[in-house]
């Protein structure tokens, strides 16, 4: 069967500079509330600010609530949204301002699995269409071939190659995320977001879709920004976690580290409310409830986002804001937490 002319060797877990760089990306939403004679004018800072790296090989996992930005700063990345201010770099090259037609040389590389398999897919187009789309518009494979690479890919997903001609209605959820994984991977790309790839699926399936992309990563040399609310399944497959709140990154770790010492309070709130199977230990273990709301995105704060819910909280959060720093264990605090000390009630 044909092959990619650019097959990729797996790279080394990282290496010394970032294959992807984001700086001090903002993403604001302007709106306009009230009658004609009151009106108010004001923008939804759905990511305010936010610096991160990816290296080649490497999976970088995003947690958070709903609502903190994941999603919207995994689009402005890719600029499927426009970012309002910051830079992204790809491979030492900024790529946020370019025109759209320079863009498209790089879309090939950075690519895109979406939350939801059934409404990912177009239903009026079958399997190998969908699949093949991606060659079509950058012109990959004559058409003999291009059907071959296709029934390649849906092997590689773990799907039978004779499957292209069908619909995506005739899969199951699980099924369709594959397809979806096949058609990011059609143009060969280095960097693939995974926006909540398994958060539609069954537990059981979910591992099978975690194990797959591990498994292509290994061969492929893929770089994952995976994107999660379930912070069990970002322990299981992120080379390093950055937690979000509010638009802003307020903790970046290794995983390890992330989740045996986290040192923002939000982080160990988050851990805490995830629940252990053993009943015993669950009841021993300490929680630590965060107080009060999640506050609009459309408010400007001279100091701390969290310390109106915080524990720690002193004068100064309310103050100033405190950047991220401490790398490698990087946390947005200026109380932040030691290895064994419990939050302050």
């Amino acid at each position: 069967m044909a092959t990619s002319t650019n097959t990729m060797t797996a790279p080394e877990a990282t290496t010394t500079e970032p294959l992807l760089d984001v700086r001090d990306l903002k993403v604001h939403f302007p709106f306009v509330r009230g009658h004609l004679f009151n009106r108010q004018r004001g923008a939804v800072r759905a990511v305010d600010g936010v610096s991160l790296q990816l290296h080649a090989g490497e999976t970088l996992g995003l947690v958070g609530e709903s609502g903190c930005g994941k999603s919207t700063l995994a689009r402005a990345i890719l600029r499927l949204v426009e970012p309002t201010s910051g830079e992204v770099w790809y491979e030492g090259k900024r790529i946020d301002r370019l025109s759209p037609g320079a863009m498209m040389s790089y879309r090939a590389r950075l690519q895109m699995v979406f939350q939801d398999p059934f409404a990912s897919l177009n239903p009026r187009m079958t399997v190998g269409r969908i699949i093949a789309e991606p060659m079509d518009i950058f012109d990959l494979y004559d058409r003999p071939h291009r059907r071959l690479e296709v029934m390649r890919l849906l092997d590689l997903v773990g799907l039978n190659p004779r499957y292209l001609n069908r619909y995506p209605h005739e899969f199951s959820g699980g099924q369709r995320q594959r397809i979806g994984i096949a058609r990011a991977l059609a143009v060969d790309p280095q960097v693939i977001v995974c926006d909540e790839p398994v958060s539609a699926l069954d537990v059981s399936i979910q591992a099978q879709i975690i194990n797959l992309l591990q498994d292509l990563q290994q061969q492929l040399g893929l770089s994952y920004i995976f994107i999660a609310h379930d912070l069990s399944v970002v322990r299981h497959i992120a080379d390093r976690v950055g937690v979000m709140y509010l638009g802003r990154l307020v903790e970046v770790a290794e995983s390890r580290s992330l989740y045996e010492n986290p040192r923002h309070p939000y982080t160990r709130a988050l851990l805490e409310s995830v629940p252990i199977p053993d009943p015993v230990l669950e009841r021993q273990r300490a929680h630590h409830i965060l107080g009060g709301e999640v506050p609009s995105p459309e408010q400007v704060y001279s100091g701390c986002q969290f310390a109106d819910r915080c524990p720690l909280r002193e004068s100064k959060c309310d103050e100033t804001s405190p950047s991220l720093e401490g790398a490698p264990h990087e946390v947005a605090c200026w109380y932040p937490l030691d290895a064994d000390e419990p939050p302050r009630e």
